[in-house]
């Protein structure tokens, strides 16, 4: 038997829908200016930098991980503003949780398998971790212009009776913060049906508002909704620490599915540091919401950019006459950004763009007009 022949029988045990899918693909970013991932922009200090290595450098990492998780669940729920009642779940990343929710909910349900619901277009993620994990998917359509469509909604979740219902709040990649109203209109339909909602917060440091204030506002209308948050927004996208907010009820079930030791000492004490310095972040952020508008106001005036939806993030979804072309040509530039047309019809010719510092826009406002 050659090798060929011996890979390929192995190959079989591997899932027919998984070997028909696409890998994650992260472009390649080496001496490019890096738009197409929201990342924050600012780097710590030298000072701060040496402040963390020590920090870092002193750890047991020949030891498990242990009571500082602890320390900065305590933190997170501070920083979060936590209801009463509440425990941390911690993941490395949000993408972590996100398989850990869809883990914990995957049993039959009646007439089939248990269901996730989202709006979309929306992270890609969802849908994702609803395959992986044996639910199926309801995707339900925005209006045109990435409004929730309550009704629509409303009738999926009568019908299909999701175990796990995702409102990201903003959403990626509209980056759409909808309107209280709406989107207690479908809390309380989940609740008619039984289920839970997850509020996913990734962008909350550059919203104008958190649903954390109406779970503590109202706890029971919202006895049955999550708050998924992560730090990668806040600044520590290498870091990988997800945290997810609820009732103690819900989220000890939720932990029992978690690997044992999923969030290292390394990215524990980094997420500590970070919120140590919490004003430091919040200024960042502040500095992002700040450059926004400009970059709004730059892409509504420029010729060849067809439309330009408003932005509760650090990103900025516009649509051009053709996106793969401009996405290349910026790229030949110096410039990485995201072109989402293949996320879902409604996003046809669409880019989603980084907000970053007033240099970084201008840079990347350069050279997509250059790309038109």
């Amino acid at each position: 038997m050659t090798v060929s022949d011996t890979q390929s029988k192995a190959l079989q045990r591997i899932r027919a829908d998984v070997r028909a899918m696409h890998g994650y693909h992260v472009q390649a970013s080496q001496g490019l200016l890096k738009m197409d991932t929201m990342e924050n922009p600012y780097r710590l200090s030298s000072d701060l930098q040496k402040q963390l290595g020590e920090r870092l450098g002193a750890l047991e990492i020949n030891r498990y991980p242990g009571e500082r998780q602890e320390v900065l669940k305590n933190m997170l729920a501070s920083y979060a503003g936590a209801p009463a009642g509440s425990v941390v779940l911690l993941g490395n990343g949000s993408d972590e949780l996100i398989t850990l929710l869809a883990l914990a909910t995957a049993q039959p349900a009646q007439g089939g398998r248990a269901t996730m619901l989202a709006p979309m277009p929306g992270f890609v993620m969802y849908p994702l971790s609803a395959k992986l994990q044996g639910l199926d998917f309801i995707g339900v359509d925005l209006t045109d212009e990435f409004d929730l469509d309550v009704p629509a909604m409303q009738a999926a979740i009568a019908t299909h009776q999701p175990a796990i219902t995702y409102l990201a709040y903003p959403n990626n990649p509209t980056a759409t913060l909808w309107g209280e109203d709406k989107v207690q209109a479908i809390i309380d339909a989940v609740a008619q049906v039984g289920g839970m909602v997850v509020m996913d917060e990734a962008y909350q440091p550059f919203a104008c508002r958190s649903w954390i204030t109406r779970m503590r506002a109202e706890p029971e209308r919202n006895a049955h909704v999550l708050l998924m948050r992560t730090l990668s927004k806040f600044g520590l996208a290498g870091a990988r620490l997800g945290y997810l907010i609820g009732p103690a009820a819900i989220v000890n079930e939720l932990d029992k599915v978690r690997p044992p030791y999923n969030v290292s000492v390394l990215n524990c004490e980094a997420a500590i540091f970070a919120l140590e310095h919490e004003a430091l972040y919040a200024e960042q952020a502040a500095a992002i919401r700040a450059e926004r508008q400009p970059l709004i106001d730059a892409l509504v005036a420029m010729n060849g950019v067809e439309k330009v939806w408003p932005s509760e993030a650090n990103m900025v979804l516009l649509r051009v006459r053709d996106a793969g072309r401009a996405q290349a040509e910026m790229k030949t530039r110096g410039v990485l950004v995201k072109n989402v047309s293949a996320m879902h019809p409604k996003l046809n010719n669409c880019l989603r763009l980084t907000v970053g510092t007033r240099e970084e826009n201008a840079q990347m406002l350069a050279a997509l007009k250059e790309s038109l």
